[in-house]
């Protein structure tokens, strides 16, 4: 534990200015960032003494060991900067929303020649557009399948879509008058992008227009006695009423706003957000937030608003934006938001009619939310708790191992050779750190060998990384680069690998575990614990968990430690254990099937991956481009003579593939047209479990 007067900044070297500072902890880690008006002012206060702070921030300044600020022009400078550096650096005490669920969105790809209407989830692409988000995905598919009969837009696959112009047939929504049928020119690209567009104008609220159009349209059929016409015209208006009764009038004006409400205790606070667009209520979502410091419901207004707003432009930004309580100051915020949406934003706090009451409707959602989150989270903390505790006393450890990381080595009969770290933080996964590494030591299958290897190489790059930062004092013997850069990052993993150390942002290997367990006995752990001891690491303990009868096998031990069958301590390390045996078969498997993949053209220098693809288009398969001259492989875009000669060398030293084989009947198959994956390799189709692979 820090003292916070030991990196405290003289007063006369912070600028009286407006500005974004971080708190770092002795990792280099960055831990806190906020934004002031003043500086000089603002971080005064977390430097008096510690007994008049609110307990939260006392960990925070305690947790810190040095502080800096970057200096801005206005406040709406210090807001964008503040969010920036918040996504960037994820740091841990400052407030962060935890969405309760992943929302569906009602989606509509205007970016594809065809648009196609479908549910989506999680990080929106750009150029689709997006209505919701939605309590439950069923109620959009409601939605979708009421309005198709007026708007019948795509809503098939990629796959679907091309099988239907191969065939030139449509699939059943096309014959039921739920699809125009682009797939087989029924309309044009035009025409369908136009339907796709009146979709969204009456997804987006404009209503009236194409009901009053209808209506025009039914009575001029029912005039000149089309009443078939008819007919289908007024099932085509309920379809609409419908489907706008499913979102009742909350705000007469036609209002597009977002209302936000706030539900806190002294812990922990719920954020409940209702998206009106045309006077109805269009989606709803809910976050939940620790308090990690003493903080106002303005300024968690103005940290939701930023979570909304931070990455939305245009009309994803509302005019009207109406709140419990307003940031302090406002103006900034008010500011940002015009220049998100591009036109002047309204925020606001409602204070009778309509608003007034629908907002009231919010507040008791979010409420309601905390209690239910706290009836969970009571639950959940105390479990891991005594789960913590119970590892803690059973392996003798000084307190309890905050941080766990798990390694499993993972191959099939000695080939592909690879092995997995995941990890644990307060008892829960921690995927952004999750690490992966290919053994490269040695050739073969040798769990003990490939666990001392793995061991090594992670821990080196610790200690290189505490080393380079001037935390290891001692200065002996440099680590060679080489020898760390070893592991690969995580497909989990977010894109911060690889990312400069300097600058408090996630690095590979910079924070040591209290607790390293391996899939394992007495040969895997002895094998850990001798790679440790040559690194001279002594502060970081270990353990093995046995799949046999879940024993817990120690250093130097001869017996283990079992540990109750209802112990949380056991389920906890069975969670870590299971968690790294399936990260590790699945990278394993990646491989292998990559392997399997392999094609005669990955030996051809300086053919990419564009020109594979080029080639395999032209030709349609790898047997006719095997029996093509080197004539016929110039006429592929990107080819020249020289490339083709090598082609033809290097597919003509290639056996062939064996042929398919039909195995209900026997027959041999002729070769399919080959598809590329995305590496532009060719993918030999077939039945779904040749293609899938068994392993156990």
């Amino acid at each position: 534990m820090a003292d916070p007067s030991s990196y405290r900044p003289k007063p006369g070297q912070i600028p009286d200015s407006p500005g974004v500072y971080r708190f770092r902890d002795e990792h280099r880690r960055v831990i806190y960032v906020g934004k002031a008006k003043s500086l000089r002012q603002r971080l005064a206060n977390y430097f008096q003494d510690l007994a008049g702070l609110h307990p939260r921030t006392r960990t925070m300044v305690t947790t810190a060991a040095s502080v800096e600020w970057t200096v801005v022009s206005t406040e709406v400078e210090a807001l964008q900067l503040e969010y920036s550096w918040i996504k960037e650096f994820d740091p841990r005490f400052n407030v962060k929303y935890r969405d309760d669920k992943s929302y569906p969105y009602l989606a509509v790809t205007m970016n594809e020649e065809y648009p196609r209407v479908q549910v989506m989830r999680g990080h929106k692409k750009k150029g689709v557009r997006y209505f919701g988000p939605y309590a439950h995905a069923w109620a959009i598919r409601d939605t979708v399948d009421l309005l198709l009969r007026v708007f019948p837009v795509r809503t098939c696959s990629a796959g679907v879509f091309k099988n239907a112009s191969r065939t030139g047939r449509p699939c059943l929504l096309g014959y039921i008058g739920k699809c125009s049928a682009p797939c087989v020119d029924r309309v044009s690209a035009e025409e369908h992008r136009e339907l796709a567009e009146e979709f969204c104008d009456f997804m987006t609220g404009r209503t009236g227009t194409y009901l009053r159009r209808l209506e025009k349209q039914m009575t001029d059929a029912a005039e000149e006695m089309e009443y078939e016409r008819a007919a289908r015209l007024r099932d085509d208006i309920e379809a609409l009423k419908k489907a706008m009764e499913k979102n009742a009038v909350v705000l007469a004006d036609a209002t597009d706003a977002d209302l936000i409400a706030v539900a806190e205790d002294e812990l922990e606070a719920a954020v409940q957000i209702f998206h009106v667009r045309g006077g109805r209520v269009r989606g709803q979502r809910g976050w939940v937030t620790d308090k990690v410091e003493e903080i106002t419901t303005g300024a968690l207004v103005e940290h939701a608003l930023q979570q909304l707003y931070g990455e939305e432009i245009g009309d994803a930004v509302p005019k009207e934006v109406l709140v419990p309580a307003l940031p302090e100051p406002v103006e900034p915020v008010q500011e940002w938001l015009t220049g998100r949406r591009g036109s002047n934003v309204s925020l606001r706090i409602p204070q009778r009619g309509d608003k007034r009451a629908l907002m009231e409707t919010v507040e008791r959602n979010a409420k309601q939310a905390l209690v239910l989150h706290k009836t969970k989270r009571a639950s959940d903390l105390t479990t891991r708790s005594r789960a913590l505790e119970e590892i803690a006393d059973a392996l003798d450890l000084d307190s309890a191992p905050l941080r766990i990381e798990c390694y499993d080595i993972s191959h099939l009969q000695g080939d592909d050779v690879v092995a997995s770290m995941v990890v644990f933080e307060d008892g829960l996964q921690r995927k952004s750190e999750y690490r992966r590494f290919q053994i490269k030591g040695f050739e073969g299958q040798d769990d003990v060998r490939s666990m001392h290897e793995v061991i090594t190489r992670r821990f080196k790059r610790y200690l290189a990384e505490k080393e380079r930062t001037g935390e290891w004092a001692d200065g002996e013997n440099a680590l060679a680069a080489s020898d760390a850069e070893s592991a690969l990052p995580s497909s989990d993993a977010p894109l911060t690998n690889g990312l400069k150390d300097d600058d408090g942002r996630p690095k590979r290997f910079a924070y040591p575990p209290q607790l390293v367990v391996v899939d394992g006995g007495q040969p895997q752990v002895a094998a850990a614990k001798r790679a440790l001891d040559e690194l001279g690491i002594d502060d970081v303990a270990v353990c093995g968990l046995a799949k046999r009868l879940e024993e817990v096998w120690l250093p130097d031990d001869d017996d283990p430690v079992v540990l109750p069958r209802t112990s949380e301590g056991l389920y906890l390390l069975q969670r870590v254990r299971d968690e790294a045996h399936r990260f590790a078969i699945t990278y394993q498997r990646t491989k292998r099937a990559k392997r399997f993949r392999a094609s005669p053209l990955d030996d051809v220098p300086g053919l990419g991956d564009a020109r594979k693809q080029a080639l395999l288009k032209h030709f349609g398969s790898l047997k006719k481009l095997r029996s093509a001259t080197i004539d016929q492989i110039c006429e592929v875009p990107g080819i020249g003579r020289k490339t083709a000669e090598t082609i033809a060398v290097a597919l003509a030293q290639a056996a062939p593939a064996a042929p398919a084989v039909n195995t209900a009947t026997g027959e041999i198959m002729e070769e399919e047209p080959a598809t590329t994956g995305s590496s532009g390799e060719p993918v030999r189709t077939g039945a779904p479990d040749e293609r899938r692979g068994q392993e156990t």
